[in-house]
């Protein structure tokens, strides 16, 4: 399947534009809060986990079908980190309501 040059410039776009979002993210990890260097912490991986993804997508698409395993791990990166945001989100939601009746 033979893809457009324009198709892989879009994707180094968006991948510099990701990691240009890195930066906030790693200035949140060394400030005091505790709470907001742990949301940073995940915040930096999801943006990690989206650079491996579309790393992977434009390998897999550009050189050979063999390096789609890489978007693969991009995958399993950003499923973990939803998973541990969703049971964050859950446990401060029953906390909140627990606590107001």
């Amino acid at each position: 399947m033979d893809i457009p040059d324009w198709y892989i410039w879009i994707a180094v776009g968006l991948a510099i534009l990701q990691a240009l979002g890195l930066l906030p993210m790693v200035r949140r990890l060394r400030g005091p809060d505790p709470a907001l260097r742990s949301r940073a912490r995940l915040e930096v991986l999801e943006t990690v986990g989206t650079l491996v993804l579309m790393g992977g997508l434009v390998l897999s698409l550009t050189v050979a079908e063999a390096w789609f395993w890489i978007a693969a791990t991009g995958v399993a990166i950003m499923v973990c980190v939803y998973a541990v945001k969703s049971a964050r989100r859950l446990r401060t939601r029953r906390s909140t309501a627990s606590c107001s009746t």
